[in-house]
């Protein structure tokens, strides 16, 4: 699959195409990448998801500091690596404001609808710990365009900040699925109840599950956090998702 260029507002954005291969329309979907970025495994992801009958779109959002990868990584991380890793990756990440990240979701999202390989019903986020944020924020920035979005090990979800994406809540209009790790100190327990604090006052469909034995990062395969079940199961409750809010 392609990797195609999407101009913005703010320079040019890389990013990954993931489509059946029939060349006809299918319902869009939006991915919401992890801190380590665009990369094999993300785009093995978004080919399996892809699989599945949807046109994904992955944007590297830290364009602003690189085309991906904006750091060189292993082929495997493992623990040792993985401070130093994610100490490399800070300034790209400090390249992305909550500002800029949704000025760059409409120019995803125009470029998704605009597409002949999507069909024009509405989108689906699904995001990977900062993306899970990311997909959250999206989900109630361009509530008449979203209509499911799912987070995974996601990191800094709710917290106290005037700017926390879980204060978007009341503007939400899509279903809504969180898988969260529960050994995961980016996530602690007390932002998971204040996120389904403010999913359930604001009256948001959704559903969000803690599971047990997981790690920060469960999903990436190319990384030591990496665990089989709890993969198999977010591919279940997404798909489930998607094919319920995004498919007639």
């Amino acid at each position: 699959m392609p990797m195609i260029d999407i101009p913005t507002r703010d320079g040019t954005a890389d990013a990954y195409l993931a489509h059946p291969g029939d060349g006809a329309p299918h319902p869009a979907v939006l991915f919401c990448m992890d801190a380590f970025g665009l990369r094999p495994h993300l785009k093995s992801m978004a080919d399996r998801l892809a699989s599945e009958g949807y046109t994904v779109l992955v944007p590297n959002v830290f364009y602003r500091y690189g085309r991906a990868p904006v750091v060189e990584l292993p082929e495997f991380i493992n623990p040792a690596e993985r401070p130093e890793l994610v100490q490399a990756v800070g300034p790209a990440a400090r390249t992305l404001t909550p500002e800029g990240a949704m000025r760059d979701a409409a120019v995803y999202l125009d470029w998704l609808a605009a597409s002949p390989l999507t069909g024009d019903g509405p989108v689906g986020v699904t995001g990977y710990c900062m993306g899970a944020g990311l997909a959250l924020r999206i989900a109630g920035t361009h509530p008449e365009r979203i209509a499911a979005a799912a987070g995974f090990h996601g990191a800094r979800l709710a917290t106290d900040a005037p700017d926390s994406p879980h204060l978007l809540a009341g503007r939400i209009t899509a279903e809504l699925y969180f898988g969260h790790a529960d050994q995961d100190s980016a996530n602690p327990a007390d932002q998971i109840a204040r996120l389904e604090k403010a999913l359930t006052e604001a009256g948001v469909e959704h559903r969000s599950e803690v599971y047990e034995g997981a790690l920060h990062g469960f999903t990436q395969a190319d990384t030591a956090m990496y665990g089989a079940e709890p993969t198999d199961r977010h591919w279940v409750a997404l798909l489930d998702l998607f094919a319920r809010r995004l498919t007639d």
